[in-house]
């Protein structure tokens, strides 16, 4: 149904309920019955009330269909209302209301979906890669899920910032640059005088070479970065070092058709003084204390549900990785970014609650929630029937880029949106490359190329669309094509509040088959007239959606195949 019918017919219900049960403050929600021969849309409301009237849950039902069937604005919108089972009420909709979808999508074609603005700012942390390798499977998942969260926030009229956040500070940014450094001086990885934790993919001797051949490379914020050759300069080194795997990270990025708005690096949040501030702020506020050498925080008592305290600050030395963190959560909060949310993987997890702690103990009034989190499993890589695990490149795991050149960004998107993030996850290499209707790559798009061919077919006819007659469209695979299309608006808002871009994957899916169904139940280019431009108004319409919808997760719509 579409929202304004939804709303109509919970207005339609409420007046039947105050009939019915007069003291009742119900709260009615519509839902699609999970089997399609018991209607088009069911309300639980009878059962509901039935306890607290002490009335029998059918009876009650009855008296409310009554008073539904009785009201004068239902014959526009119910064909006929049953009950089932305990007390459900199952609603049939009459045809027109099914088909008024069709001129919903007329009207708005790639707005279909979406809200006007309401002004209210989201920033979407994710990515953030240390910059110190070529981005991984995990990162590619990352990419995936936050763009297709920041195009779900920007449809429902939220004012989105992409951010990724450069750890451009801390032991590993050292490890890469005595990495690049041993690499210059000849050291081989396997030699014992290679550093011991250092990186030994292929990508570090290109780095070494290009550092002694005094190179220019220009990061993704525009700055640009030459070599100066000498390696005895380690701050030299690391310097050419992080930019040089910026840039290229940036690049994977821009074959990911992935563009950030703002990169934040975890040095500025040193060099700013926004670390020392944050730290001194706490200690104030009696938030600390000392014990073992070690600053600590006291973040059992902050009620974000940390297990034990934390130490800030460790006794050689330096503060832990999340101290810089909950600095980097106030700049958030500053800049006006009062929802934000992170991606990041599962093993982040112990990380939430004592950054949330920390911005408590701020006392800066930033709720106890903020930011929001969701956390990814990992991705394993299979091909051929074997797990996938290096890339000769990155040394010892596949980059975003192998998925890319292996695949294609639609693939690879589509894939990694397509399962809870919350659930681990095999990307099937063989299965992405298929062209059947196993892959739900191909299946989809087909049916976006398999409408445009039809369409071309049909040009001259294309102009007369939208005057066409749909109501000669009441075959069982048209209702439940239209049926599906009218679900769409509220599938979009379902995946932006539960941050869950799956469903939209999910939601294709189901809306292809729906198509092929009807595509092989019915023929559309029949002789008669009016029925062939009321089939080729639905066509068209289905494919506008389609449409919206795979550009929600940054998949193409491609009009052949």
């Amino acid at each position: 149904m579409l929202s304004g019918q939804q709303q109509k017919l919970i207005s339609i219900i409420s007046a039947a309920v105050a009939q019915a049960a007069p003291q009742a403050t119900p709260n009615i929600l519509l839902e699609r019955p999970k089997v399609a021969a018991h209607g088009d849309i069911a309300t639980n409301v009878a059962m509901q009330l039935a306890k607290p009237a002490k009335r029998n849950p059918r009876e009650l039902a009855q008296q409310i269909v009554d008073a539904i069937m009785a009201h004068p604005e239902a014959a526009q919108l119910v064909a006929s209302a049953e009950i089932a089972g305990p007390g459900f009420i199952n609603f049939r909709l009459t045809a027109a209301a099914r088909q008024a979808v069709l001129h919903a999508i007329q009207q708005e074609g790639d707005r279909y979906g979406t809200l006007p603005p309401n002004h209210e700012k989201v920033l979407v942390e994710f990515v953030s890669a240390n910059p110190t390798g070529p981005l991984h499977v995990g990162h590619s998942r990352q990419a995936a899920l936050g763009d297709s969260l920041c195009r779900l926030f920007t449809a429902q009229g939220y004012d989105v910032t992409r951010e990724f956040y450069y750890n451009d500070a801390g032991n590993q940014i050292d490890n890469l640059a005595v990495s690049v450094q041993a690499r210059a001086r000849g050291i081989a990885p396997d030699s014992p005088d290679f550093p011991a934790d250092g990186y030994k993919g292929d990508y570090i001797a290109e780095i070494a070479a290009d550092f002694l051949a005094g190179k220019t490379v220009q990061a993704a914020d525009g700055n640009s970065v030459t070599a100066s050759k000498n390696l005895d300069d380690l701050d030299d080194v690391r310097q050419f070092a992080v930019a040089y795997l910026r840039r290229e990270q940036d690049l994977d990025l821009q074959a990911f058709n992935l563009k950030f708005d703002n990169f934040y690096l975890e040095s500025s949040l040193y060099t700013s003084g926004r670390v020392e501030k944050t730290v001194q702020t706490l200690i104030a506020g009696g938030h600390t204390y000392e014990s073992e050498g070690a600053l600590w925080l006291r973040t059992t008592e902050l009620g974000t549900g940390d297990d034990k305290d934390r130490v800030m600050r460790k006794k050689e030395g330096g503060y832990t990785y999340f101290v810089p963190d909950v600095a980097y959560h106030v700049a958030k909060w500053e800049r006006g970014f009062h929802r934000a949310i992170n991606i990041q993987g599962s093993d982040h997890h112990g990380t939430i609650a004592r950054v949330r702690a920390g911005l408590q103990g701020l006392n800066l009034g930033i709720p106890k929630d903020f930011p929001a989190y969701i956390l990814h499993k990992m991705v394993r890589v299979m091909r051929n029937g074997a797990e996938v695990k290096i890339s000769k490149r990155a040394g010892s795991y596949v980059t975003m880029r192998d998925l890319i050149d292996w695949v294609g960004q639609d693939a690879v998107r589509y894939f990694l949106i397509q399962r809870r993030a919350d659930s681990e996850f095999v990307f099937d290499i063989d299965l992405a490359l298929s062209k059947s209707e196993e892959n739900p790559v191909y299946y989809i798009q087909y049916a976006h190329a398999r409408i445009c061919s039809m369409l071309g077919q049909s040009a001259e006819l294309v102009g007369q669309l939208p005057q066409a007659d749909v109501s000669v469209l009441a075959a069982p695979t048209e209702f439940a094509l239209m049926q599906r299309l009218a679900e769409y608006p509220g599938m979009v808002t379902l995946a932006a509040q539960e941050l869950a871009p799956h469903h939209i994957a999910f939601w294709l899916r189901d809306c292809a088959a729906d198509f092929h169904a009807w595509y092989n139940a019915e023929r559309v280019l029949v002789d008669d007239a009016g029925l062939k431009l009321a089939r080729l108004r639905l066509a068209q319409a289905t494919r506008q959606v389609l449409a919206n919808g795979l550009a929600l997760l940054g998949v193409s719509a491609p009009e052949r195949m």
